[in-house]
C-alpha cells in the first residue's frame, strides 16, 4: 500500500499571492476607519464599533472578523480586541503608532509601479516616467516624508548609539536625503552638542524643519536644499548619515555619491549607512533580498547591494573598513565606515 505524501501540493500559496491586495485594502481600510484605537477605547462589539466609527454594522463586522483571520484582532464570543502588536503599532494613541505608513505605502504611486511591473521587468527598470532619483519628485517624497517618519525610531536610536552620541562630544553631522530629518533628530536629541546639516530637496526639507522644531532641536538643524550629487558640501564632518539612500542608485552613482563624503569627512570620520543588506545569495534574508523588487519597480537602476558589493564601492570612495550590524527588531543592516586618519 503506498504512503500517502505528507507534503502534497496545494494551490493555497498562489491562491492567497494572487489574492494578497485585498490584505493590504482590509488594513489600510481598518485604519482610515480608526477601528483599532476604537476597539483599545472599549468598542468592541460589531453594533457599538459600527456606531463609533461611523460606519455599517455589517461592514464593520465582516471587517472585523477579517482582521481577526489575519491576526490583527482577537475574538471572545461577538467582543473583539486588540494584539499586543495592534495596540502598540495600530492605535493612534499609542506613541509608536505606525498609522501614518498608508500614506505612502499604500498610496497610488507605490501601488502604481508595481501594476506595471510585468513590463518593469520586460525594460529592467521603472516605467512610470519617475524613476530617476537624483531628480526631485516632490509629491512622492513629500508624502513619503510625511508617512513613514514613525519607522525610524529603531534604526536612528541604534544608530546613534553605534555613533557614541550618548559620550555627548560636539560634532557635525551630515544627515544626506533627509527626509523627514528623524535620523538627524535623534542624533541631536542624544547629544545636545550635535550640529545637524540636512540635505534633501527644498519641499521635503520642510518637513524635517517642522519636525526638528517639534522635538526642540530646530536650533542645531540646518537644511540645505538641493541634489546630494551636486549641492555645495563644507568640510570637516565627524559623521555622514547615508539612510535608505544608495539603493536608489546604481553602483558608479552610488560610488560618485560616496567620493563626495568622504571629501566631506574630516580625517577619522565616519560614514553610517542604513540600508537591506542581503546575504551574498541575494535570497535571503527574506525582507532585506525582496527589497530589490521594489526597486525594480520603482526606480530606473535602483537595487540592494551585499556587503561585498559595499565594501568594493567604499573602497574605491577612497574609505577603508566596513563594518555590518544588525538593526535590532528591525530587517534593515548598518554599515560603519571609516575615513583614513
Amino acid at each position: 500500500m503506498a504512503t500517502p505524501t505528507m507534503n502534497r501540493p496545494t494551490p493555497e500559496r498562489i491562491f492567497n499571492t494572487l489574492a494578497a491586495f485585498q490584505q493590504t485594502a482590509a488594513l489600510k481600510t481598518a485604519i482610515e476607519l480608526d477601528i483599532f484605537t476604537a476597539i483599545g477605547d472599549g468598542a468592541n462589539q460589531a453594533a457599538t464599533l459600527a456606531k463609533k466609527v461611523g460606519a455599517a454594522e455589517r461592514g464593520v463586522r465582516i471587517l472585523a472578523d477579517y482582521l481577526t483571520i489575519q491576526g490583527f484582532l482577537t475574538k471572545e464570543g461577538d467582543r473583539y480586541s486588540l494584539t499586543q502588536e495592534s495596540t502598540l503599532f495600530l492605535s493612534r494613541k499609542s506613541p509608536a503608532s505606525m498609522t501614518s505608513l498608508t500614506g505612502f505605502l499604500a498610496g497610488d504611486w507605490h501601488k502604481g509601479n508595481f501594476e506595471q511591473l510585468t513590463k518593469a521587468v520586460r525594460k529592467g527598470g521603472s516605467v512610470t516616467g519617475e524613476g530617476d532619483n537624483t531628480k526631485p519628485h516632490d509629491e512622492v517624497w513629500v508624502a513619503f516624508a510625511r508617512s513613514m517618519a514613525p519607522l525610524t525610531a529603531p534604526a536612528a536610536g541604534f544608530m546613534a548609539q553605534l555613533a557614541g552620541m550618548a559620550e555627548q562630544k560636539p560634532c557635525k553631522i551630515l544627515d544626506v536625503a533627509a527626509s523627514h530629518g528623524m535620523f538627524g533628530i535623534t542624533f541631536a536629541k542624544m547629544n545636545p552638542q550635535a550640529q545637524i546639516v540636512a540635505v534633501d530637496w527644498p519641499a521635503v526639507l520642510e518637513v524635517g524643519k517642522e519636525n526638528a522644531k517639534k522635538a526642540g532641536v530646530a536650533d542645531r538643524f540646518t537644511a540645505l536644499p538641493g541634489s546630494a550629487f551636486k549641492v555645495k558640501l563644507s568640510t570637516g564632518y565627524d559623521f555622514v548619515l547615508l539612510t535608505n539612500i544608495l539603493h536608489h542608485f546604481d553602483r558608479p552613482a552610488c560610488e560618485k555619491l560616496l567620493k563626495r563624503m568622504h571629501a566631506a569627512l574630516k580625517p577619522g570620520g565616519k560614514a553610517i549607512t542604513l540600508d537591506f543588506v542581503p546575504n551574498e545569495d541575494r535570497v535571503s534574508p527574506p525582507t532585506a533580498a525582496a527589497f530589490s523588487l521594489i526597486m525594480l519597480a520603482g526606480t530606473n537602476v535602483g537595487d540592494v547591494y551585499t556587503l561585498s558589493e559595499y565594501e568594493k564601492m567604499f573602497r574605491a570612495a577612497g574609505f577603508r573598513k566596513t563594518t555590518l550590524h544588525q538593526v535590532p527588531d528591525s530587517p534593515q543592516q548598518v554599515l560603519v565606515t571609516e575615513k583614513a586618519e
